[in-house]
């Protein structure tokens, strides 16, 4: 890894070697996308957004010798891609742009998809993957690791209801980049996808009785508060996980990834998986 103490002239800190991206054009190109993009925090949330065809105008980083050959053990296939846009700054420059610097020391700004795309995805049918509902939820970083698991799993998309804003910075770091995998939206209960909703509750029927169809909305409560009236009202099925008597709950994450699970290996769910 570079030393961040070098100064602006020393190699690997602020110059821009032949055929890399240049480091001031880097910043004004920064400054002028901040706004309306999204801040991919981390090398591995960059990665997945370039798998995933994002659109990435500016990536920045404090070692960029030693983000190549991050790329070549782990993602050899985006590493041309992170050569041609990986732009060398100082470290201080680097720590200036996130709130919170990424071990990895590499950050990059992407467009966020099209809002008409990603209903377009979430309301086709018939639907070969599952909605993920996340209703009310208040924890940043769970919404991104269940964005994660949705992007894993397949699934056609992540919908939040709510104030949670589910492209959140924290959140898409949560979701390691992979918010591109799949489509993450905020509505309203009434406007979600067509589907039958199966929503977890535990009074509902035990999941493991239960064939989850492939155009299932599955949804979630709140980490606090459980499902709202309205979800509550709209839901086809009440669905439980087992549980053992007297705990509690689980981690929404776990709960989503619980359920993914069991519709990726029951009945033609395999077979819908992309």
């Amino acid at each position: 890894m570079t030393d961040p103490d070098r100064g602006p002239d020393e190699p690997g800190t602020g110059g821009s070697g032949p055929g890399e991206p240049d480091a001031a054009a880097a910043l004004a190109a920064w400054r002028a996308h901040a706004g309306p993009c999204v801040l991919l925090d981390g090398f591995h949330a960059l990665k997945h957004a370039l798998r995933f065809g994002a659109e990435v105008p500016v990536a920045v980083t404090s070692d960029r010798a030693g983000s190549l050959a991050l790329a070549d053990e782990l993602a050899p296939d985006v590493r041309d891609a992170l050569d041609g846009l990986l732009a060398q700054v100082p470290h201080e420059t680097y720590a200036s742009l996130v709130a919170r610097p990424h071990p990895t020391a590499v950050a990059a700004l992407a467009v966020r998809p099209s809002r008409t795309a990603n209903l377009r995805a979430l309301a086709r049918t018939p639907r070969r993957t599952p909605v993920v509902v996340l209703d009310q939820p208040r924890n940043l970083g769970n919404a991104g690791a269940v964005i994660r698991l949705a992007a894993g799993f397949g699934a056609t998309g992540v919908v939040t209801t709510g104030t949670l804003d589910p492209w959140h910075p924290t959140v898409v770091r949560g979701g390691a980049g992979l918010h591109f995998a799949t489509a993450v939206e905020r509505l309203d209960v009434g406007e979600l996808p067509p589907g039958p909703v199966f929503a977890l509750d535990p009074e509902g029927e035990d999941i493991r009785g239960l064939k989850l169809p492939d155009d299932a909305l599955l949804a979630f409560g709140s980490e606090r508060s459980g499902l709202s009236r309205e979800l509550r009202a709209r839901a086809d099925h009440l669905v439980a996980l087992p549980m053992r008597p007297q705990v509690s709950s689980y981690n929404l994450a776990t709960s989503v990834a619980m359920t993914l699970y069991h519709w990726s290996a029951t009945g033609d769910a395999g077979h819908g998986r992309p």
